[in-house]
């Protein structure tokens, strides 16, 4: 197909000095003479038959034409630097995405005992907040990502279920220890909310057939689960935490579970891939350790319902 395209650095150059809104610094930053800019900007107006910038005084404008062109050409740019960076990736280097109540309370931990058996393989971990975990292989700077949810990712990814999440009530071990909980007790209880729409309460006491006798209103709400774990650790309340999670700091007495009944949220997480992505064997190299510790782990011996 014969694309009638402008030159790609003569679109570099507009590029670059619509976003500086200077032809110097647009020189300065791809290594040519500020008349060279000049020369491809005209270059450019030429081929489109219009002008693309305006000198108001010292300042430099973008044309209603240019305003026109820029969005898509920086569009382009992006584009173009994605599939580039595909070709460039390191396969010594996983740059992994993950939650970051996953990352405190469970995933930190394996990456560093990972680290020592695959010595040559050096793991970039990003733990960030969502609210709805996602990851976008095409936009963000990740290889992998362990996320939360139901399934039913991309066709081009590979994914690896590693444990399915099991809510259940969290509180300090004194708290825990003192006296049987029932539903007075509970009733009682501080709250604590690790969601601000109060969801992982509300699934709990609904899968325990106790939704209309528990009221969810008042109680400190949070937007992670770690904050409501901690909070519940120091004897703020009654939280909700994951059953995998919580597994370490029960066992040493950190955390305590006044009703010790686990219910499952009907999410798992999961870690997840581009089928396409180059240096496959060190994905499979960690699918494989976080399954083998996954199995390992001792969990606290609770009822589970559902």
């Amino acid at each position: 197909m014969n694309r009638r395209l402008p030159a790609l650095y003569a679109l570099r150059a507009f590029e670059a000095a619509a976003r500086h809104s200077s032809f110097t610094r647009a020189a300065e930053e791809l290594a040519i003479t500020q008349s060279a800019v000049s020369r491809h900007i005209r270059t450019l107006e030429e081929h489109f038959a219009c002008r693309l910038f305006e000198r108001r005084g010292r300042s430099l404008q973008l044309t209603e034409s240019a305003r026109l062109l820029l969005p898509g050409l920086r569009d382009g740019f992006d584009a173009l630097e994605r599939a580039c960076t595909t070709l460039r990736v390191d396969d010594a280097i996983l740059r992994l995405k993950a939650p970051s109540t996953l990352t405190m309370r469970w995933l930190l931990a394996r990456l560093s005992r990972f680290r020592l058996q695959h010595s040559d393989i050096e793991v970039q971990l990003t733990s960030a907040w969502m609210d709805v975990d996602r990851v976008d292989f095409l936009h963000e700077p990740f290889d992998c990502a362990v996320l939360l949810g139901s399934g039913g990712f991309p066709e081009e990814w590979d994914s690896a279920l590693l444990f399915a999440e099991w809510l259940i009530p969290v509180c300090a071990p004194e708290l825990a220890r003192a006296g049987a909980w029932d539903l007075a007790r509970l009733q009682d209880a501080e709250l604590l909310h690790p969601t601000p729409d109060r969801r992982d309460w509300r699934q709990w006491l609904q899968a325990m057939g106790l939704g209309e006798q528990v009221p969810l209103k008042g109680g400190q709400v949070f937007d992670t689960l770690e904050l409501g774990m901690v909070a519940a650790a120091r004897g703020y309340g009654v939280s909700i935490g994951d059953l995998v999670m919580v597994a370490e700091d029960v066992e040493q007495g950190r955390l305590g579970l006044p009703w010790p009944c686990a219910v499952p949220s009907g999410c798992s997480y999961y870690l997840v891939w581009p089928r396409a992505r180059r240096g496959q064997e060190r994905f499979r190299l960690l699918r494989d350790f976080l399954l083998a510790e996954v199995a390992a782990m001792r969990l606290p011996d609770v009822e589970r319902r559902g």
